[in-house]
């Protein structure tokens, strides 16, 4: 080490010091331990390492400033790196898709080009013996056959071609090889080229940290959906990840690999079996035989492609509860770039025979928006999180592993689809009731070996107890509620329809074990909670109940998303290997191709609204449908299976009626005016609201007009500057925070929106406004008007003023509010 020193002999703390590699060596240990050390602490690091004795501690403190000044910068290299190796993946991705595009656009031209000089031809030519719109029609058939779209069907509808008779080459491994060498070109067509014609996913807009572009068919046959996107993954990871299609896709119940057969190219041949949930119980589930066949190009691209087999193995049947469809040549293009970054095109495309269903279904098995939804996009999005999980992006409370709560989130979806089903298979049989009855039931007897579906077991302590497993379940249509609005309604106001409308008084409280959400900051896609129910003595909910719940689809609005909101019962431990009996609702869109709006606010006072609303009766609402599925599971024994029947099969009618009165209130609010109130006092407030925040903070306040202070997310309220405070407005979500009326707001007591721990510190947030005109403060709890616990992340308090510069009220913003 070098140093000077001045005439009095002491170190000069200005001049360069260069540490010797012992000194280093300390230092860094100390670091990794202590990025930042205080004053003290770095006097004691003088002490504890002798080598650093003749170190000033305020040299320590600029060491350890430049390390931390180098970390960052290290890391900011790094994450500029990947940034950079994804731009170039994204430009590469947007410049073939413009080429596509390109391609596409000058085809046609072309035809249309062509079409016009026929016709001109057909003009100047009339031909007496045959009118000039038949041979007009006669040369737009030619036509077709020569575009683009004409290689999917080779200018035959798709349903004569499944009617044709199917040579046999899959009963052979050289038939096996000739289709699988067809596979590709097909499906690279669709995934790069212009075989299908894409249109964009009505109300979905493509961001690049997710998917940077998912589309729809148009106009070809069957159901397709294609997605492309950018992951952090290499290619033979993100092929294993998408092969094992049950590990999380929810609606696959089963996929096994009968054979597999090297090639001469280097690829490799898959005999594949799979099995499809169905969505509903009005439709059964579908069953696929198919060919995989994965191969690398040349450029170090891995194809996944899979396409179904009609011959021999496509004749083979998988049980009454399935119907057999086709899969058109579908899988995923991966290409590797630099800096571990992948580009994924994933191409989905089948036939689901939707004639074979029931009439008001067949939008859903025609809808190539649901099929995105549910299975294309949602492989991106799998990748995605892996990715995340992988990187350290994924932020969970308490220091839970992602990876173990997506398992418990994959248990309750795929029990769910099991109750649904209730394939014979898994020991469910059905009932016979008397008469025309919309719930069902079924029972599963197999419990008695202590054998539960998915490969469940019964803890010990029931094993004496338990016969069976008994599932309620029934769908209904619902008119012109979005899935979204339904689903959140249905988990903030459990009270309406879990205890039937029965005079209970319930108790809620919510633990968040996940969200997946990142440091992104993205919105969650799915949420995991732990709910414990005190004060209920249903049927279906047993007092003193803990249950898992997992809710899907409830913050997203976008075109053909399905929303769920499924929940069991579960020991305190929430152990791995506990058995899962879920129960549930699932709303699924059936009109995917009229865009739903992309926010709708919490229906004001929809719960205490319930038996007098007016519902109009207007036949434009049909324009959005839906169908709901229900589904309910109990436990039962051998001295009570049939009163357990009775009790189920009633239960599952009152909820009905419950949700039918919801759903009905919800369409009724969706369709009224969605302004503020009109009172000229009233508006003035909101206005006094917004201005006071911007002169508070910098920023406005929605927008900062008053019509956004009212549709606002976060729930606003605001109190009057008196010894005892009252409250004296809130916009539409504090309303619906506080479960109350505009009308009604007034009324309600400040002292009782707080919790007995509350109270202590009601009044002392006033003290912290009144100091500095504005206060930041933590999250907690609030109590509603009917008692319900109201949690939030944070809130944020400000003064508001009049015109004359005098204060004339408190306004309260509650970040992330849930009625629990």
């Amino acid at each position: 080490m070098r140093m000077t020193k001045d005439k009095g002999g002491d170190l000069d703390s200005g001049k360069y010091i260069r540490y010797t590699p012992e000194q280093v060596e300390a230092l860094e240990r100390v670091y990794h331990e202590c990025p930042k050390p205080s004053s003290i602490r770095r006097q004691q690091i003088v002490r504890d390492y002798p080598v650093l004795a003749n170190i000033e501690p305020r040299q320590i403190k600029v060491w350890f400033q430049n390390r931390r000044c180098r970390e960052k910068q290290r890391k900011e290299t790094s994450r500029l790196q990947s940034v950079n190796s994804s731009l170039t993946a994204m430009n590469k991705i947007i410049m073939e898709e413009n080429e596509r595009l390109t391609k596409h656009s000058s085809q046609l031209s072309l035809d249309n080009q062509l079409l016009r000089q026929q016709l001109q031809q057909l003009r100047n030519n009339q031909d007496p013996d045959r009118k000039s719109s038949d041979r007009l029609n006669d040369q737009a058939l030619a036509l077709a056959d020569r575009s683009p779209d004409s290689e999917v069907t080779g200018g035959v509808p798709h349903h004569h071609l499944t009617m044709a008779p199917q040579s046999p080459r899959d009963s052979s491994p050289a038939g096996l090889l000739s289709i699988a060498e067809e596979t590709p070109n097909s499906f690279l067509a669709k995934a790069t080229g212009t075989l299908v014609d894409w249109i964009q996913i009505p109300g979905m807009k493509p961001g690049p940290d997710s998917i940077s572009a998912a589309a729809i068919s148009h106009g070809s046959a069957g159901v397709a959906a294609r997605a492309v996107g950018l992951v952090d993954l290499e290619p033979i990871r993100v092929a294993e990840i998408l092969k094992d299609r049950p590990s999380w896709l929810w609606d696959c119940r089963r996929l096994e690999v009968v054979g597999t057969f090297p090639t001469p190219s280097g690829g490799t041949l898959e005999l594949i079996y799979s099995q499809m949930y169905a969505p509903t119980t009005l439709a059964p589930a579908r069953d696929f035989w198919t060919l995989r066949y994965t191969i690398f190009l040349e450029d170090r691209s891995l194809v996944v492609c899979e396409k179904s087999l009609t011959g021999a193995h496509g004749k083979h049947k998988g049980g009454p509860d399935f119907e057999r469809a086709e899969m058109l040549p579908s899988g995923f293009l991966i290409r590797p770039y630099e800096g571990g970054v992948s580009s994924i095109h994933i191409v989905d495309h089948y036939d689901l025979e939707s004639w074979r269903v029931l009439e008001v279904l067949r939008p859903l098995y025609e809808s190539s928006v649901f099929l995105a939804q549910r299975v294309t996009i949602a492989a991106l999005q799998h990748l995605k999180r892996i990715s995340q999980e992988s990187s350290g992006e994924i932020l969970l409370r308490g220091g839970q592993q992602p990876a173990a709560l997506r398992a418990f989130s994959h248990r309750i979806a795929r029990g769910f689809n099991d109750a649904v089903n209730g394939f014979a298979e898994d020991g469910w049989v059905s009932l016979v009731a008397d008469g025309i009855d919309t719930v069902s039931i079924t029972i599963n007897t197999s419990v008695a070996s202590k054998a539960l579906p998915g490969n469940q077991v019964w803890p010990d302590r029931f094993s004496n107890n338990i016969s069976g497993i008994l599932c309620a379940k029934s769908s209904m249509l619902l008119q012109n509620v979005p899935p979204a609005t339904l689903i959140r309604f249905l988990r903030e106001h459990r009270s309406e329809w879990v205890g039937c409308n029965s005079a209970t008084s319930d108790s809620v409280s919510a633990l968040r074990i996940s969200g997946y959400g990142t440091s992104k900051g993205d919105e969650e896609p799915e949420l995991l909670e732990v709910i414990k129910m005190e004060g209920y003595g249903s049927q279906s909910v047993p007092k003193d109940t803990v249950l898992l719940q997992l809710c899907t689809g409830y913050t997203d609005n976008v075109s053909g998303t399905c929303a769920q909101l499924i929940f069991a019962p579960v020991d305190p431990a929430v152990t791995n290997d506990m058995p899962l009996l879920p129960s549930g609702f699932r709303v699924i869109p059936l009109d995917s191709g009229s865009a739903l709006p992309t926010k709708l606010a919490p229906t004001l006072d929809l719960a205490s609204t319930l038996d007098t609303a007016k519902f109009p009766d207007d036949s434009s609402l049909a324009h959005c449908r839906s169908v709901l599925t229900m589904a309910f599971q109990f436990v039962f024994e051998a001295h009570n299976r049939e009163e357990i029947i009775s009790s189920a099969r009633q239960y599952v009618r009152n909820v009905m009626v419950s949700v039918q009165s919801i759903a009905m209130a919800l369409a009724s609010f969706r369709m009224s005016p969605q302004q503020g109130p009109k009172q000229p006092e009233a508006r003035i407030i909101a206005e006094q609201i917004v201005r006071g925040f911007r002169s508070s903070f910098g920023v406005e306040l929605s927008d900062g007009s008053t019509d956004a202070f009212w549709n606002e997310k976060d729930a606003i309220l605001c109190c009057t500057w008196k010894a005892i405070p009252e409250f004296i407005f809130a916009n539409r979500s504090g309303l619906e925070m506080m479960e109350t009326t505009w009308r009604d707001l007034h009324s309600l007591p400040y002292e009782r929106t707080f919790d007995s721990a509350g109270r202590e510190t009601a009044y002392s947030d006033f003290a912290q406004v009144l100091h500095q005109g504005y206060a930041q403060l933590p999250g907690g709890v609030r109590i509603s008007s009917k008692g319900h616990t109201v949690a939030y992340d944070s809130a944020t308090a400000w003064k508001v003023y009049d015109e004359e510069g005098n204060v004339t009220c408190i306004a309260f913003m509650f970040t992330n509010w849930t009625i629990l």
